[in-house]
Protein backbone atom coordinates (compact mmCIF):
# COMPACT_ATOMS: atom_id res chain seq x y z
CA UNK A 1 0.00 0.00 0.00
CA UNK A 2 1.40 3.47 -0.72
CA UNK A 3 1.74 6.01 1.32
CA UNK A 4 -1.32 8.12 -0.69
CA UNK A 5 -3.35 4.93 -0.44
CA UNK A 6 -2.71 4.93 3.08
CA UNK A 7 -3.77 8.66 3.54
CA UNK A 8 -6.88 7.71 1.78
CA UNK A 9 -7.84 4.65 3.94
CA UNK A 10 -11.01 5.63 6.33
CA UNK A 11 -8.97 2.55 8.84
CA UNK A 12 -6.32 4.44 9.32
CA UNK A 13 -7.46 7.94 9.79
CA UNK A 14 -10.07 5.81 12.93
CA UNK A 15 -6.73 4.40 14.15
CA UNK A 16 -5.17 7.90 14.16
CA UNK A 17 -7.91 9.36 16.40
CA UNK A 18 -8.16 6.65 18.22
CA UNK A 19 -4.29 6.83 19.08
CA UNK A 20 -4.80 10.34 19.68
CA UNK A 21 -7.54 10.04 22.48
CA UNK A 22 -5.47 7.13 23.97
CA UNK A 23 -2.22 9.42 24.19
CA UNK A 24 -4.89 11.83 25.66
CA UNK A 25 -6.32 9.82 28.23
CA UNK A 26 -2.87 7.96 29.45
CA UNK A 27 -1.60 11.67 29.87
CA UNK A 28 -4.55 12.66 31.78
CA UNK A 29 -3.85 9.39 33.92
CA UNK A 30 -0.57 10.37 35.01
CA UNK A 31 -1.07 13.99 35.36
CA UNK A 32 -3.65 13.24 37.87
CA UNK A 33 -1.84 10.45 39.10
CA UNK A 34 -4.93 7.93 38.35
CA UNK A 35 -4.94 4.29 37.08
CA UNK A 36 -7.24 2.26 35.63
CA UNK A 37 -10.07 1.96 38.49
CA UNK A 38 -9.67 5.69 39.69
CA UNK A 39 -9.99 6.48 36.23
CA UNK A 40 -13.19 4.53 35.71
CA UNK A 41 -14.85 6.02 38.81
CA UNK A 42 -14.03 9.83 37.54
CA UNK A 43 -15.89 9.02 33.77
CA UNK A 44 -18.73 6.88 35.96
CA UNK A 45 -18.22 3.83 33.44
CA UNK A 46 -16.58 0.33 34.23
CA UNK A 47 -13.07 -0.81 34.74
CA UNK A 48 -13.53 -3.11 31.66
CA UNK A 49 -14.66 0.21 29.30
CA UNK A 50 -11.27 1.94 30.34
CA UNK A 51 -9.53 -1.08 29.43
CA UNK A 52 -11.37 -1.05 26.40
CA UNK A 53 -10.34 2.28 26.06
CA UNK A 54 -6.61 1.83 26.53
CA UNK A 55 -6.30 -1.55 24.64
CA UNK A 56 -7.81 0.53 21.60
CA UNK A 57 -10.76 -2.26 21.26
CA UNK A 58 -13.15 0.70 20.58
CA UNK A 59 -14.75 2.81 17.88
CA UNK A 60 -16.97 5.53 19.28
CA UNK A 61 -19.76 7.32 17.71
CA UNK A 62 -18.59 11.01 17.57
CA UNK A 63 -20.53 12.11 20.45
CA UNK A 64 -19.01 9.91 23.16
CA UNK A 65 -15.29 10.61 21.27
CA UNK A 66 -16.65 14.31 22.46
CA UNK A 67 -17.67 13.33 26.08
CA UNK A 68 -14.40 11.42 26.25
CA UNK A 69 -12.39 14.17 25.43
CA UNK A 70 -14.44 16.85 27.64
CA UNK A 71 -13.98 14.71 30.50
CA UNK A 72 -10.45 14.72 30.64
CA UNK A 73 -10.02 18.61 29.85
CA UNK A 74 -9.51 18.65 26.19
CA UNK A 75 -11.61 20.46 23.41
CA UNK A 76 -11.53 18.32 20.65
CA UNK A 77 -11.19 20.01 17.13
CA UNK A 78 -11.13 17.97 13.85
CA UNK A 79 -10.21 20.42 10.91
CA UNK A 80 -10.70 18.97 7.24
CA UNK A 81 -8.13 19.14 4.53
CA UNK A 82 -8.44 18.63 0.64
CA UNK A 83 -7.13 15.30 0.01
CA UNK A 84 -4.58 16.33 -2.79
CA UNK A 85 -3.47 19.11 -0.50
CA UNK A 86 -2.71 17.12 2.41
CA UNK A 87 -1.12 14.65 0.61
CA UNK A 88 1.25 17.33 -1.14
CA UNK A 89 2.14 19.04 2.16
CA UNK A 90 2.89 15.38 3.80
CA UNK A 91 4.83 14.46 0.89
CA UNK A 92 6.76 17.63 0.85
CA UNK A 93 7.10 16.87 4.90
CA UNK A 94 8.88 13.25 4.35
CA UNK A 95 10.95 14.01 1.71
CA UNK A 96 12.65 17.21 3.90
CA UNK A 97 12.54 14.62 6.86
CA UNK A 98 14.05 11.94 4.43
CA UNK A 99 17.08 14.94 3.15
CA UNK A 100 17.78 16.17 7.22
CA UNK A 101 18.30 12.45 8.14
CA UNK A 102 20.50 12.29 5.23
CA UNK A 103 22.65 15.45 5.50
CA UNK A 104 22.66 14.30 9.62
CA UNK A 105 24.04 11.07 8.56
CA UNK A 106 26.99 12.52 6.15
CA UNK A 107 27.79 14.34 8.49
CA UNK A 108 28.36 11.57 11.36
CA UNK A 109 29.85 9.79 8.73
CA UNK A 110 32.38 12.64 8.20
CA UNK A 111 32.63 12.75 12.12
CA UNK A 112 34.07 9.41 12.52
CA UNK A 113 36.54 9.48 9.68
CA UNK A 114 38.01 12.68 11.54
CA UNK A 115 37.73 10.36 14.55
CA UNK A 116 39.65 7.61 13.42
CA UNK A 117 42.43 9.47 11.06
Amino acid sequence: MTREELLKNPAYWTAEIQMDLYRQILSFMENHHMNKTQLADYLGCSKGYVTQLLSGDFDHKLSKFVELSLAIGKIPEITFSDVDEYLLSDEKKYTLQASTFDEAEATTEMSDYYLVA
